[in-house]
């Protein structure tokens, strides 16, 4: 599959048949674009295909790159509080990302690796990892993290502020689902009223497990 990357599609590289075991192992492989050439591996979707909920952020970070596992980070354990304050165990989560190798820039040589935002190609390029992952996991509901995972999943004009708390119902990869969208909690790390800002994240994941029931 020489050349691949220059396609920007990670298609060649889905399988069409097998679980998630199947995908998370050809998606090692993938080539899809040029970001897994300085990434250090794919990260891919963690958790049960009998999941009720799949939770979707934008892409791993510099730990998720490290340990090959999504949302392992400091982010990934505010999600993992926000969850449980709301109400959602976070073992019955799928989390995965909307785009499977960490882009990032560096200052120096040698200096740690800063988080670059993916770009909408790269973000589409990675869009038939996230189509199959939807097809054998079979959510009852999406939690949207974020702008760059809400731009792949419902495309570019999505706008977290406008939707974050609502319970959306849209065809995605022609499916019909139901989708909560909210900040990314890399966000609310960043914030200047942190606090304030976990209390926005956890009220959106309320609605989320009120609409799981």
């Amino acid at each position: 599959m020489a050349g691949t990357e220059d396609a920007y599609t990670a298609e060649p590289f889905v399988p069409r048949r097998g679980g998630l075991p199947a995908l998370r192992e050809a998606a090692a492989d993938c080539r899809g674009c040029p970001l897994h050439r300085a990434a250090t591996q794919t990260v891919f979707g963690a958790g049960k295909a009998s999941a009720r909920v799949m939770l979707v952020g934008e892409q791993p970070g510099d730990q998720e790159d490290r340990q090959g596992k999504p949302f392992v980070g400091p982010a990934g354990k505010l999600l993992d509080r926000a969850l449980a304050d709301a109400g959602i165990d976070p073992a019955d989560a799928y989390v995965t990302n909307a785009v499977k190798h960490f882009k990032f820039t560096r200052a120096e040589p040698r200096k740690r690796r800063i988080h670059k935002a993916p770009t909408l190609r790269e973000t589409t390029a990675c869009g038939p990892w996230l189509a199959a992952e939807l097809d054998r996991v079979a959510p009852e509901l999406i939690v949207v993290l974020g702008a760059t995972a809400g731009k792949a999943l419902l495309g570019s004009s999505f706008r977290v502020t406008q939707v974050r708390g609502t319970v959306l119902e849209e065809e995605i990869h022609g499916r019909p689902e139901r989708l909560v969208p909210t900040v990314h909690p890399s966000a609310v790390l960043r914030a200047d009223d942190r606090e304030g800002a976990y209390r926005g994240l956890v009220s959106d994941l309320e609605i989320a497990a009120r609409a799981l029931g």
